[in-house]
């Protein structure tokens, strides 16, 4: 499924390259996020109307708008107020995801609610910035300090802000893309951005120690993912290249000393 700020989601056959189904969405609003949930019988949607929007994948058929609701008491709530730039289902709980953009939210939904049951402040979030496991949120937001931080998904609370450090040339990164390793128990996490033109991955299980990254890039990281075994993760960019990187053991690799 690819969509795009057109307003379009088009279903489309690999093999063939023909696309099967269209949606297009009224006139005005982009498609800026995407997310299946982990049976794949339901996708969502992130808009520049600030709503979140879940579809059937079977009827292609729009099932539930996830917005906002303003005023006082039991009829308003939370929700966002600017362009949703990531969603993110939980891949335990089948009727929760989550949502950010740039009004400086995390939003917490429940399906079965139709509402945001929680929100998180703080996160400036620009692109596919959003990762969800257990009970850790992963957010990777377009700023200068605490850019990269560990959220607490029962309670919103912060975990850790993640020492990014600075890069080439004594540059701080503003990051547009994060993802947790694959499976429900991860052991890596990986973020990348611009500015410093650079990504990086870390290992949550050794106190999110930095394991490599990949530096001194012409232009900004916009996209990345990890393989199914975690073994190897690709990043993408403004200078229309993805690059794919094993992740190996340090033990694993060999270093040979000579001299000259």
């Amino acid at each position: 499924v690819s969509c795009n700020a057109g307003g379009l989601l088009q279903h489309w056959h690999v093999t063939s390259g023909k696309c099967l189904h269209q949606i297009e969405l009224p006139d005005g609003n982009s498609v800026l996020a995407l997310d299946f949930t982990p049976d794949a019988s339901s996708f969502a949607i992130g808009c520049k109307d600030a709503s979140v929007r879940v579809y059937d994948e079977a009827t292609k058929t729009e099932v539930s708008a996830l917005v906002s609701l303003p005023g006082f008491g039991s009829g308003s709530a939370p929700g966002h107020s600017n362009r949703v730039f990531s969603v993110k289902w939980h891949p335990e709980y089948q009727n929760c995801l989550i949502s950010g953009g740039w009004d400086n939210t995390i939003q917490i939904w429940d399906t079965r609610e139709g509402r945001s049951v929680r929100s998180i402040y703080g996160p400036h979030i620009a692109g596919d910035a959003l990762d969800v496991t257990g009970n850790t949120i992963l957010s990777a937001a377009f700023r200068l300090d605490d850019a990269l931080q560990l959220w607490d998904f029962g309670t919103g609370r912060l975990i850790e802000n993640v020492e990014w450090g600075q890069g080439t040339g004594n540059t701080q990164s503003k990051l547009y893309a994060a993802s947790f390793s694959r499976g429900l128990q991860p052991r890596l996490f990986a973020a990348g951005g611009c500015d410093a033109n650079e990504a990086k991955v870390f290992d949550l299980r050794r106190g999110n120690q930095l394991v490599g990254s990949i530096s001194g890039l012409q232009r900004g990281i916009f996209a990345l993912d990890f393989s199914p075994t975690s073994s190897r993760v690709a990043f993408a960019g403004g200078d229309c290249a993805i690059r794919i990187v094993d992740i190996v053991k340090a033990s694993s690799v060999q270093r040979t000393v000579g001299t000259l």
